[in-house]
């Protein structure tokens, strides 16, 4: 099982960036938009809060509802953001669309960072997986591990919750269906195969209780006992731990993923943005992350600064022996069907 890391401290501990203060307050304001609940709040003490203590800048944060936002305020011509925090697949579509500012590399430096973690339109903020994550007042420690077992109400009887839009959802079905892994995407490349994954939802749909739509619910459900397992980010069901919340996951079969930040195209601040986005994904940020939110740095140069210890480093998402067991997401795949694919899982949710 992974290494447990304590996090009960966490909410007290401030981020420790250890960078020389810019010469000159440079005494600007950009607007970032975040998904809320504890993962903004880790963004904020490790990210945000720091960037202006070093910068003399101003981060006005905002929550917003994913790049739906983005697109109305595109589409209107009306753009207030000037950076958003994204799934690595809803950026990879967006950009696709015409709603993101490619992003400037000489500007950005990603010389530390896997090819996997950044891409035209969005550099990764933090590594995460989704992963079965189950109640360990009714099954113990010894749970599900892997999407099979999560399927299987014979051996693991109880109510689950799963994902509510299409981004992570497809893949564990067609996991739990003992398509191998490396083959998920070429198998997801067909209103046929969709049809197939979501033929697999159908099959558990009377033991869903909840098809969750934000982080904060998933993490909640589990904390409440509403449910006895659910799909859902690592990260979350680390802090609903601290919390006290009865849950546990293996990262057997979980779906490694990275949200980044985007820049609206139109963006009031683009120049400051890129800035921005720049001076967040030094190493020197990125290594506070996880004393928030157990999510794994895009810079890997994050581990070698020391403030991530070897048993933290265990437990995150994107240290090698986890990667080793995961699926990471395909940025081509989800460019190319994720619209199909929405409309068809949509379908599917109002049966």
């Amino acid at each position: 099982m992974r290494n447990k890391i304590a996090l009960t401290a966490a909410a007290g501990l401030m981020a420790s960036t250890a960078l020389a203060p810019m010469a000159m307050a440079q005494g600007k304001e950009l607007t970032v938009a975040s998904w809320g609940g504890s993962y903004q709040e880790a963004q904020s003490k490790a990210l945000f809060e720091p960037y202006e203590a070093n910068t003399g800048n101003t981060v006005k944060q905002e929550t917003y509802g994913g790049m739906s936002d983005v697109r109305l305020q595109v589409s209107s011509g009306q753009v207030t953001l000037d950076v958003v925090v994204s799934g690595s697949g809803s950026a990879a579509r967006a950009g696709a669309e015409g709603l993101l500012e490619p992003l400037d590399y000489d500007v950005i430096d990603v010389s530390n960072f896997p090819e996997e973690f950044y891409s035209e339109y969005c550099v990764g903020g933090d590594v995460f997986s989704v992963v079965p994550a189950f109640s360990t007042a009714k099954f113990g420690e010894d749970g599900p591990r892997g999407w099979a077992d999560f399927w299987d109400t014979e051996k693991f009887p109880g109510t689950r919750a799963y994902r509510g839009t299409v981004s992570g959802a497809l893949e564990p079905a067609m996991m739990a269906l003992g398509v191998a892994p490396e083959d998920v995407y070429a198998e997801l490349s067909s209103e046929e195969g969709i049809e197939r994954a979501l033929d697999k939802i159908r099959e558990l749909k009377p033991n869903i209780a909840v098809f969750w739509t934000s982080g904060a619910q998933q993490a909640q459900l589990m904390k409440d006992g509403e449910v006895d397992m659910s799909s859902g980010w690592n990260g979350r069901f680390d802090n609903a731990a601290a919390d006290g919340a009865e849950v546990s996951y293996f990262f057997d079969q979980g779906l490694l993923d990275y949200d980044c930040f985007a820049i609206p195209k139109g963006a009031p601040n683009k120049d400051l943005a890129m800035e921005f986005l720049a001076e967040i994904s030094k190493p020197e940020y990125q290594d506070d992350l996880p004393k928030f939110i157990t999510y794994g740095p895009t810079n890997s140069a994050a581990y070698e600064t020391g403030e991530i210890t070897d048993e933290v480093a265990a437990s995150l998402p994107s240290a090698p022996e986890n990667m080793a067991k995961q699926l990471p997401i395909s940025l081509e795949w989800y460019a190319e069907w994720e619209q199909i694919a929405a409309e068809m899982y949509q379908e599917m949710l109002t049966e």
